[in-house]
């Protein structure tokens, strides 16, 4: 029974997530806005709406332990995971708007976590703080792309071309498109609340914490959406999408489901020590390692997509290893720090060098 509900959670939060993705995407291109910013604002809420609604379910069902390794788990794997499964299958090449901004955005608000974390909670205030501040960054990103597109439509029609737009002419009515996103979200919160009841059952008979479980499975399970969403992208050409929607996740978690789940809960959200000393400061770590990527030719090659991959594999090898203490933990601990992060290291000052050279 526990086993059925975590699957099934977990493909109703799936299904769930690809027809509030498929709705809210289409709706947005109704109002004239980027493929980026589709991908950064109407697509990251939607493949992020499983993180949102665990989170939520957890406050709920008093398992808040969840919501840290819930968020933390999911944007570290939506940069290693996603963003490197996307470009092992086409190198993803972005625009400078996200080398400049957003990707630095994410990475400053990653560090704002772990500063309102130092005292062992996320208040009810911060959460208050995070929310305006995506609802800030919305509204100006949404602006900022209708300005372009007018802008790209007056130089047009000033050199006597015609714009067109495209995508246009098959339109699904917008009752059609609001269908889709209500069924979508029906289906992710009822899905999420399965999952999180089945997560926790399987973490106790493993003998894992629910921070352990959360920075793992659950954070696997509910980057999936990221992950089909980015590769579907990259398959249809649309590689813009494929990597706004996974920086835009990675801001949306931080500061909606963090600032909503802390709102919610009566004392905020509590951190456990070990996501402040270790997996905290890893989330950082990876989202500067993205940066220094893309600043090193505005590209992401599949040469850093295996490498991001086989870094994550080794973060969550090490994750349970040291959480179940296995008699292999003490060899995998000497490889990490012999092999792993020196060669994570090298590659950091080469990519640095290359970007300093390209500047």
């Amino acid at each position: 029974m526990t086993l059925a509900l975590f699957v099934g959670g977990l493909a109703m939060m799936l299904g769930g997530a690809e027809l509030l993705v498929r709705g809210a995407a289409q709706l947005a291109r109704t109002f004239g806005v980027s493929s980026l910013v589709v991908g950064l604002t109407v697509v990251a809420w939607g493949t992020g709406s499983p993180e949102l609604a665990v989170g939520l379910t957890a406050d709920l069902s008093d398992h808040s332990a969840l919501n840290i390794g819930n968020v933390v788990g999911s944007n570290i794997a939506n940069i290693l995971l996603v963003l490197g499964f996307a470009a092992l299958l086409l190198p993803l090449t972005v625009s400078r708007r996200l080398v400049r901004f957003d990707i630095p955005l994410m990475i400053g608000v990653s560090i704002l976590a772990l500063l309102a974390s130092f005292d062992g909670r996320i208040s009810t205030l911060e959460g208050l703080a995070f929310v305006s501040s995506l609802f800030f960054y919305t509204v100006w990103t949404i602006r900022e792309s209708r300005r372009a597109r007018q802008a790209t439509f007056d130089n047009h029609a000033s050199e006597g071309r015609r714009a067109t737009d495209q995508g246009n002419s098959k339109k699904p009515a917008p009752i059609i498109c609001g269908a889709l996103i209500a069924v979508g979200l029906f289906l992710v919160v009822k899905g999420s609340a399965w999952f999180v009841e089945g997560a926790v059952a399987i973490a106790r008979a493993f003998g894992l914490t629910e921070l352990v479980i959360g920075l793992t499975v659950v954070a696997i399970g509910t980057s999936l959406p990221e992950l089909a969403t980015s590769a579907v992208a990259v398959a249809k050409g649309e590689r813009a999408i494929a990597a706004g929607n996974a920086i835009g996740s990675n801001i949306f978690n931080l500061l909606a489901v963090l600032g909503i789940t802390a709102i919610i809960a009566p004392d905020g959200i509590p951190v456990p020590s070990a996501a402040l000393s270790l997996n905290l400061p890893i989330m950082i770590g990876v989202a500067i390692f993205s940066l220094l990527v893309f600043l090193a030719g505005h590209i992401m090659t599949r040469w850093n997509g295996a490498l991001f991959l086989a870094l994550y594999a080794a973060y969550n090898a090490y994750i349970v290893l040291e959480a179940t203490q296995h008699t292999a933990f003490s060899s995998f601990n000497t490889l990490m720090t012999m092999l792993v992060l020196p060669v994570t290291t090298l590659t950091l000052v080469v990519l640095a060098y290359q970007s300093w050279r390209n500047r």
